[in-house]
């Protein structure tokens, strides 16, 4: 069953990506690129995009903001600027840094916000 749903999870990011890879170009103040991360609902894991996000503004992930939900994690920094990530909403919490171009973290990694230099 776990080999199924990390195979799921993966054929999801690798299509998630592809998407945010054929998207128009960033507005100007923006991290070009996408950021990935996987969360979890009573549908199963589930991966969430942002595509092109703002830069130096604190991104709450909607799907995991209240805190009775569990936090996203597995996230992936395909961006061009560095990701820092938030244990709690509204970046608070302790933080861990994603270099730009493919920085990752395993799924021990939780978030529930981010912010792009």
């Amino acid at each position: 069953m776990r080999l199924r749903r990390t195979t799921a999870v993966t054929a999801t990011a690798v299509g998630a990506l592809a998407l945010a890879l054929a998207l128009p170009a960033a507005p100007a103040g923006a991290a070009t690129g996408p950021f990935t991360y996987v969360y979890q609902d009573s549908g199963g894991p589930h991966v969430g995009l942002l595509s092109d996000p703002p830069s130096r503004e604190c991104l709450t992930l909607p799907e995991v903001a209240p805190e009775f939900i569990p936090p996203a994690h597995s996230p992936r920094n395909y961006t061009d600027s560095t990701a820092t990530v938030f244990t709690g909403s509204d970046c608070t919490g302790e933080y861990f840094t994603l270099r730009p171009h493919g920085g990752h973290a395993s799924e021990r990694l939780k978030l529930r916000s981010v912010v792009f230099s």
